[in-house]
């Protein structure tokens, strides 16, 4: 089969370190922490007090009041991200076929602020004898994607896609195969994820996932670091707008990079840790190099699902060093979640837009908090601490979730 070439012409965020794509990739390349202590509720009786909030967000600003009784946080993250994103891609809605134009955009929690204070409200009986007529529309994940749709017009595939922490990534996957198919001529995907309540804080941290290092909130988040104890919770979201190359192309379309292939795997190992020795990880980006028509040894840098967890931060590392051989030594590796914290559904998303912006403008950014070797994990170049210009012609983005989805996304400069 002719598969059709894909590309990225827009691109928005919303993150605990920028409210645009600009200001994102700024405070990546100079190393900013998004991380503190939590503003969101009273985190006393929990043990975790800290998380990478987004910042000076007023949902007044972007949403009238009657909107903002529909939409929980989660999905006014989307909606604002890919508003940035159909701008950026200068894509006018009075001029494409609506009916070609899809919508994937994945959750790994979907409404969970609704959720819990729907069941608050309703165990201490301020809700009785109903419930509001939004708690369904605004707790349901895939009510994201429905909403950009309504928003804006568009008829073509249109879904969520859930896989815990590889969410995003696999909706920008399922975007490339449904442009790749001929099944739409624009795909608007990415992620979301509003996760910093309690019962987010308190579940991750039950599980002895989140850092607790309360003191030090800005340094928590300690990727591939001998003492790292956890990842920082994090939100937000990213969009990417992809198109098919001759769409763009008819219509001057600026071009960020072009999206090759995918990698799509399950460990079949564990509920919540990875495999040991990155198995399925490592099938993930040999599959997208594959599927990509390139070679091992044309990738420049890996843009990590690097946690700042135990186990995870191992075999990461080794599946690169089993898949690459002597190469792995040659590509420029990073995790930035060291700044935003992990985003959980949105992450694969907003991690995907900083692999795009690598190839791009040839730099990766850094892995800050990085202060003590870990003899367990293999010594590459994690781009410690600042970041690395180099040539990028060819990247992948990793994301990996519980229950052992892994996705692999492949870009390569156009």
């Amino acid at each position: 089969m002719n598969l059709k070439r894909v590309v990225v012409t827009g691109l928005g965020t919303l993150t605990p370190i920028g409210n645009s794509v600009s200001q994102f990739w700024d405070s990546l390349l100079q190393g900013v922490s998004g991380a503190g202590l939590i503003t969101h509720f009273d985190s006393s009786d929990l043990r975790c007090h800290i998380a990478a909030e987004v910042k000076g967000y007023e949902g007044t600003d972007h949403f009238d009041r009657k909107e903002l009784r529909t939409l929980d946080l989660f999905a006014q993250y989307g909606l604002v991200a890919v508003d940035e994103a159909l701008r950026d891609a200068g894509l006018d809605c009075e001029k494409v076929n609506l009916d070609r134009v899809g919508v994937v955009f994945g959750s790994g929690m979907g409404g969970c602020e609704t959720f819990q204070n729907e069941l608050l409200s309703y165990c201490e009986g301020h809700y009785v004898p109903r419930f509001s007529p939004f708690f369904v529309t605004k707790t349901i994940g895939d009510i994201c994607a429905g909403q950009i749709s309504i928003k804006y017009g568009f008829r073509g595939p249109n879904y969520c896609t859930t896989a815990a922490c590889a969410s995003s990534a696999m909706a920008i996957a399922d975007s490339l195969m449904m442009l790749q198919l001929g099944k739409a001529d624009i795909m608007v995907t990415g992620g979301s994820e509003a996760a910093i309540i309690p019962i987010g804080i308190g579940g991750f941290a039950s599980m002895k996932a989140l850092s607790l290092r309360n003191d030090d909130p800005a340094t928590a988040s300690r990727p591939f670091d001998k003492d790292r104890d956890g990842f920082v919770l994090g939100e937000g979201s990213g969009a990417l707008i992809l198109e098919e190359l001759e769409h763009a192309k008819a219509r001057g379309a600026k071009i960020y990079a072009e999206i090759t292939g995918c990698g799509l795997t399950a460990d079949a190992y564990h509920i919540a840790a990875s495999h040991p020795e990155g198995e399925g990880a490592m099938m993930a980006m040999r599959q997208a190099i594959a599927d990509s028509g390139m070679q091992l040894t044309d990738v420049d840098h890996i843009n990590t699902h690097g946690t700042s967890t135990p186990i995870g931060d191992v075999s990461e590392p080794r599946a690169v060093v089993r898949l690459f051989g002597d190469h792995a030594n040659r590509i420029t590796l990073n995790s930035t979640k060291s700044m935003t914290g992990h985003l959980m559904g949105a992450a694969g998303a907003v991690e995907a837009i900083a692999t795009v912006l690598s190839v791009k403008n040839n730099i990766v950014p850094p892995t800050i908090n990085h202060f003590t070797d870990d003899p367990d994990i293999p010594q590459l170049d994690f781009s410690f601490n600042k970041p690395t210009p180099r040539r990028v012609d060819f990247a992948l983005s990793n994301a990996f979730g519980f229950g052992g989805h892994n996705a692999s996304l492949a870009f390569r400069k156009y």
